[in-house]
């Protein structure tokens, strides 16, 4: 069964551009897109509300979490409703690894309610839990189960909305409200990533993030593949190119995408595989990571202002040390050099009171060794040989 894109889009990564040359005059370019946006949304509204009644219909593993979730999760989703659990579709955990006692969280793509509940646990009575859905079905099961979860939990601080993470505007969202948005395996759906990430870096608070795992790709995803509705549905044909990723994430303002981990994609489906390998792309691969990004004022790049933090080791469950990306593992009690990226991370953020902070601005000592780029120049001593160019001109 395929999805039939307007001939006048051409992809890049899973956002559709139109040649300037084939622009067309009037409204006949608001109406192609309005359907692109019509027929996908509804593909995979009927995909998740309808074909999917439970994970073991998935026709691969992309949207299925790889390890098992640390107890503390664990002992949250043994609260869940069995139904609610049944119906979750998520490829990594989506919370951020801090205390979240009081915190404001959002859900892009709540589904069944699975992670809602889980983060309505964790930021307790004070704390409050949106999830955002467009699927009716899946709304129903959310909803259904309130009640009972409010009982299991003691408090209730949950609310569940229809809507599109491209319009959530349209949800009368309070602008700056969120101290974390979360979303677990459904920006890749969307038709229109930037104007998702606009709305989130609009609705975060100083400080804030969005900390959210999805599906990318080592490169662009062929039309061949996009046009696949089970693809689509199955998040593997709206996977951005990770690199057109950290640019757009950029180009919205989130400065400096974290990676905080990842793990490849196995589809482990016969006809899937087929049709990846027929269509001449077996070297496409796929991977489930998660990112952090900060609504923070950060630099483009990481530069040493000669700065260090100590982490105290004082967040519940991680005395001995605390990860805020893969290339950042802050051990308990040891100095720890960082760029001014970093340390704004953690002295801007909730995770402030759990850290010392030695240094400050004041001077500029270059790019940060092993964090970005380094100076593309060469060593003046390496020039300065027998035979080195001494010349002052191009």
């Amino acid at each position: 069964m395929k999805l039939l894109l307007p001939a006048i889009f051409v992809s890049v990564g899973s956002a559709f551009v139109i040649p300037s040359s084939q622009q067309p005059v009037g409204s006949s370019l608001k109406v192609a897109s309005d359907l692109f946006v019509d027929e996908t949304r509804a593909s995979v509204s009927k995909y998740y509300g309808e074909e999917l009644q439970g994970s073991d219909d998935l026709k691969t593993n992309a949207c299925c979490t790889a390890g098992a979730p640390p107890k503390y999760i664990q002992d949250c989703i043994n609260n869940i409703h069995p139904e609610v659990v049944s119906r979750y579709y998520g490829c990594g955990l989506c919370l951020p690894q801090y205390p979240l006692e009081g915190a404001t969280v959002l859900d892009l793509g709540s589904g069944s309610g699975r992670d809602v509940y889980i983060a309505s646990q964790l930021v307790g009575p004070k704390g409050k839990v949106v999830g955002v859905d467009m699927t009716d079905e899946q709304l129903e099961v959310a909803n259904k189960h309130l009640d009972y979860h409010s009982e299991k939990f003691g408090f209730s601080n949950v609310e569940f909305k229809k809507g599109y993470l491209e319009n959530l505007a349209d949800l009368n969202l309070e602008a700056g409200s969120f101290d974390v948005i979360i979303s677990n395996c459904v920006i890749n759906l969307c038709t229109d990533k930037e104007a998702v990430l606009k709305e989130c870096l609009n609705l975060l608070k100083p400080g804030g993030e969005l900390y959210f795992s999805d599906v990318y790709a080592n490169r662009r995803v062929p039309k061949v593949l996009q046009e696949d509705e089970v693809l689509w549905g199955e998040c593997l044909s709206g996977a951005l190119y990770w690199n057109d990723f950290e640019n757009l994430a950029r180009k919205v303002g989130f400065t400096d995408p974290r990676l905080v981990e990842d793990a490849p994609i196995t589809v482990q489906n016969g006809d899937v595989e087929r049709l990846i390998s027929e269509t001449g792309n077996d070297s496409l691969e796929f991977y489930s990571a998660t990112y952090r990004l900060w609504n923070i004022d950060l630099e483009p790049y990481c530069e040493d202002y000669g700065q260090a933090v100590i982490y105290k080791g004082s967040m519940d469950r991680y005395p001995s040390g605390w990860l805020l990306d893969k290339h950042h593992y802050f051990e308990s009690g040891k100095i720890h050099p960082v760029c001014g990226n970093t340390w704004n991370m953690l002295e801007k953020t909730r995770v402030k009171e759990h850290f010392e902070f030695v240094g400050n601005f004041d001077k500029h000592y270059g790019i940060f060794e092993g964090c970005g780029s380094s100076i593309p120049y060469d060593d003046p001593e390496a020039s300065s040989g027998k035979g080195a160019s001494t010349g002052g001109c191009c």
